[in-house]
């Protein structure tokens, strides 16, 4: 997926910034329904910096009803068009008949939140030649619970065992077709899983991405699982840990990151960049030379 190698080489990880056009989205429902809100908020994805525009007509948080491919269409084709001529695409989806739409509409990769329950989303990945986003789930979003209703004692242990079945999941699809190379590992943060496990997901992610062995996805953006360091804090006020997040999953390897807040958490890398570095500063595409002196105060200079 090209546009995960040009991210990783400009901030270390490519940044699939997310556009939900539905109504009932744990954090942006409802504000992009409109054809014409949705649109700026393409626009506004692809200049704060995303190299990725992840496009989704059906709700998955836990809990969500399923929505038909006909609605999904409905919803997200016109958007796919638009956006498949300003950036790479990834259509959120667990149904194969709307993937395959939305590739035939511009879009060049599946993200599939439900671990490859439905193996026909693997053949229509393979046809069109488009990467598939395998994140790691054990229910329907329909009939999952939320992290308060999850069982801690649900995995013997989460990473272990998340790393199994996302395994096996990309096997099926290198079996249907898929490209080893086009295929990305995505932990599934806040999915199937209390959010002790989501956390303890993250801060073992070096772990996580060594055992892999694929490109891993990361999309901890504003998700409940946050709260563990905010009790009361609603989606828009979980910025701070999601930047934080996004970082250390940068840092311990991820290839992606899948954010709400697409120039913050640019930012964010870029800085992180700077202080590991102590070699330039990053201004847009265009490097600049920089100065470590900059930073002392001024009367040691």
């Amino acid at each position: 997926m090209k546009a995960v190698s040009e991210g990783r080489v400009r901030l270390g990880a490519a940044i699939m910034g997310v556009c939900n056009v539905t109504p009932d989205s744990f954090s942006d429902g409802g504000k992009y329904d409109r054809f014409e809100d949705a649109r700026a908020r393409v626009d506004e994805l692809v200049r704060d910096g995303a190299d990725i525009i992840d496009i989704g007509g059906e709700s998955m948080r836990p809990g969500a009803p399923a929505i038909s491919a006909k609605v999904q269409l409905e919803r997200v084709l016109p958007l796919v068009r638009y956006a498949a001529s300003k950036a790479v695409v990834s259509i959120d989806t667990m149904s194969p008949e709307v993937a395959a739409a939305c590739l035939d509409a511009g879009a060049t990769a599946i993200n599939d939140v439900s671990c490859l329950r439905n193996k026909e989303l693997a053949s229509v990945a393979s046809g069109s030649r488009a990467a598939l986003i395998l994140s790691h789930a054990r229910a329907p979003q329909e009939s999952m619970k939320g992290f308060g209703g999850v069982s801690e004692g649900a995995y013997a242990d989460v990473l272990t065992d998340v790393i199994r079945e996302l395994h096996d999941a990309a096997a099926e699809a290198e079996a249907r077709g898929v490209h080893a190379s086009e295929i990305l590992l995505d932990p599934g943060l806040g999915f199937s899983k209390s959010s002790r496990h989501s956390m303890l997901l993250l801060r073992r992610m070096n772990e996580f991405v060594s055992k892999a062995g694929r490109p891993v996805l990361v999309g901890a953006s504003r998700k409940s699982f946050l709260t563990l360091v905010d009790k009361d804090a609603s989606p828009t006020e979980r910025i701070g840990a999601s930047i934080m997040a996004a970082v250390h999953s940068v840092v311990a390897g991820a290839s992606v990151v899948r954010v709400h807040d697409v120039r913050a958490t640019v930012q964010a890398l870029r800085l992180s960049h700077v202080l590991s570095t102590h070699g330039h500063a990053f201004t847009g595409v265009k490097e600049i030379p920089y100065n470590e002196s900059h930073l002392q105060p001024a009367r040691a200079r």
